[in-house]
């Protein structure tokens, strides 16, 4: 098929510049219009290293320079100084995916050719900026995260315990679904003062336990030393400082999250959301859902929509690459409601209709995404509600970048 192409002329970016950024040092390259010679372009590459002293050298540079965009990789978190003394300094301070500024083959590659190549891509209009939210809501967002990093500690410390317990044939997890709870941790306890009757353990049992205390028996007689004592007192010893410290920044997070405590609430109203799954996804995206153009663009950031392949006609969908940001989408997933009206948010399910009917487990491509851009929780019409979940797995990954700040208190209701 022949298809006749008219190309718009390209509109050059007149003031760029680009960082290739490492650990120690970065090379800035500046391009910048030719005052003597008209069409023509001034460039100019310079090399810092990551030092406050020097990076504030770096900025006001470009600040003489008059440069209007920068741009940088998302190398590591090597980026994150450059960018956080930068972002107020210029118009517009870019962090680009290094899959989208990949070199051409057989070019030789050195630090100062990728910036470079990197501020010549920039100033045709070639790259997308990534979705950096502004200072406050990274800050939850470091606290949000950090809690998830605690949370998941202490779930393997409880895993180890649990190692050791099976070490000693005490076979308390196959009795107790909790094994620290009010009645597990007392036998714990016990065991760690060195009781080992099984009929005393077994007596210390709490509430509904104490209909179990012959299985308990069975389960508790084992050959538990001091030796293992003595791992597992430091091992709940552990769990426990976690617990404070999880408790401590659930405190912290809930007195940063305050001023959307109405948007916490709606969201906690969704079948499969939680308090603190609402608080983790205000973190990682904000209640301006401007910033996303459509559904699509909220999905595919959140790496739930896999990347098309497509090679001698067929397609290959590739699973999704990465799940990180998307962990409290995944676990919002919400089952489906009870008889009766339906709530804030109505749930569907992807497929066929038969699997609807015969009550299937939700598909992977199944995600949570807006129905509509700019909206922030709004308070939903009987006829239209503002949220379902939809299958795009052929959303395109693009836009889900704007080009100025996100605006942090834009959406309040």
């Amino acid at each position: 098929m022949v298809e006749e192409i008219t190309e718009e002329p390209v509109e050059l970016v007149a003031r760029v510049a680009a960082l290739d950024i490492g650990k120690k040092e970065l090379t800035a390259c500046v391009r910048v219009p030719l005052e003597s010679r008209s069409g023509a372009r001034r460039q100019e590459v310079r090399g810092f290293t990551t030092t406050t002293r020097s990076l504030l050298e770096l900025r006001d540079w470009l600040v003489c320079q008059g440069v209007t965009r920068v741009v940088m990789e998302a190398t590591s978190t090597y980026w994150k100084p450059p960018f956080y003394l930068l972002e107020d300094a210029v118009a517009e301070c870019w962090v680009v995916n290094a899959r989208d500024v990949k070199n051409v083959p057989g070019r030789p590659k050195t630090d100062k050719l990728d910036a470079v190549w990197l501020a010549k891509l920039a100033e045709r209009g070639m790259l997308r900026p990534s979705f950096i939210p502004d200072r406050p809501q990274r800050e939850l967002r470091d606290l949000c995260r950090y809690r998830r990093t605690l949370v998941q500690e202490r779930t393997r410390e409880k895993q180890r315990a649990e190692k050791l317990l099976e070490d000693t044939q005490i076979k308390l997890s196959a009795v107790i679904s909790d094994i620290f709870g009010v009645s597990g941790r007392a036998m714990l306890e016990a065991l760690i003062a060195g009781q080992r009757d099984p009929w005393v353990l077994a007596d210390l049992a709490r509430g509904s336990m104490r209909g179990k205390k012959s299985v308990l028996q069975e389960a508790l007689t084992g050959h538990f030393r001091d030796h293992h004592g003595y791992l597992l007192r430091m091992m709940l010893d552990r769990v426990d400082a976690l617990t404070a410290q999880i408790d401590a920044l659930t405190e912290r997070i809930d007195a940063v999250i305050a001023p959307f405590a109405i948007q916490v609430a709606q969201l906690d109203e969704i079948p499969g959301i939680g308090k603190i799954c609402a608080q983790d996804l205000i973190a990682e995206i904000g209640v301006d859902m401007a910033r996303f153009p459509t559904p699509g663009h909220l999905v595919s950031w959140a790496k739930f929509a896999p990347q098309a392949r497509q090679s001698a006609g067929k397609n290959n969908p590739a699973p999704p690459a990465r799940a990180t940001r998307g962990s409290a989408v995944r676990s919002a997933r919400p089952p489906r409601p009870p008889p009766g009206p339906k709530p804030f948010l109505a749930p569907v399910t992807t497929g066929s209709p038969a699997a609807a009917a015969s009550n299937a487990p939700w598909s992977r491509s199944a995600t949570l995404s807006w129905s509509s851009p700019g909206t922030c929780y709004p308070t939903p019409t009987p006829t239209s509600p503002t949220w379902a979940p939809t299958g795009t797995t052929g959303s395109p990954r693009s836009g889900a970048n704007a080009s100025s700040s996100p605006n942090w208190n834009g959406c309040l209701e």
